[in-house]
């Protein structure tokens, strides 16, 4: 498995990019994730999606789809794109430190 280095810390990641351990992570690796995906500041609106596919991910065990977080983490789909325009669940999920979210390509 390979190997990233975020806020100092040595995490585990898959050949995509994401967490293998959704544990290690923290919220002061988020920032950099980010920027590495092409998005250089995360804003409250951001915080609020990847909050909540945190939250989705420990009771649920899998991160939300684009339909679900559009209709129940309070930012609505066309901000979703606005906010992680190269794929809003797929890319919240890997700056939240999650697997990738099922139906996801």
């Amino acid at each position: 498995m390979p190997i990233a280095t975020y806020a100092g810390m040595a995490v585990t990641i898959n050949d995509e990019g994401f967490f293998e351990d959704p544990g290690q992570w923290t919220e002061a690796m988020a920032p950099e994730i980010a920027r590495a995906q092409g998005i250089d500041e995360l804003t409250e609106p951001h915080w609020q999606v990847i909050k909540f596919m945190r939250t989705e991910f420990a009771e649920k065990g899998t991160g939300p789809t684009v339909r679900v977080l559009g209709k129940t983490s309070g930012v609505s789909v066309k901000e979703l794109y606005q906010l992680f325009p190269k794929g809003p669940a797929k890319m919240a999920a890997k700056i939240a430190g999650i697997p990738k979210p099922r139906g996801c390509i």
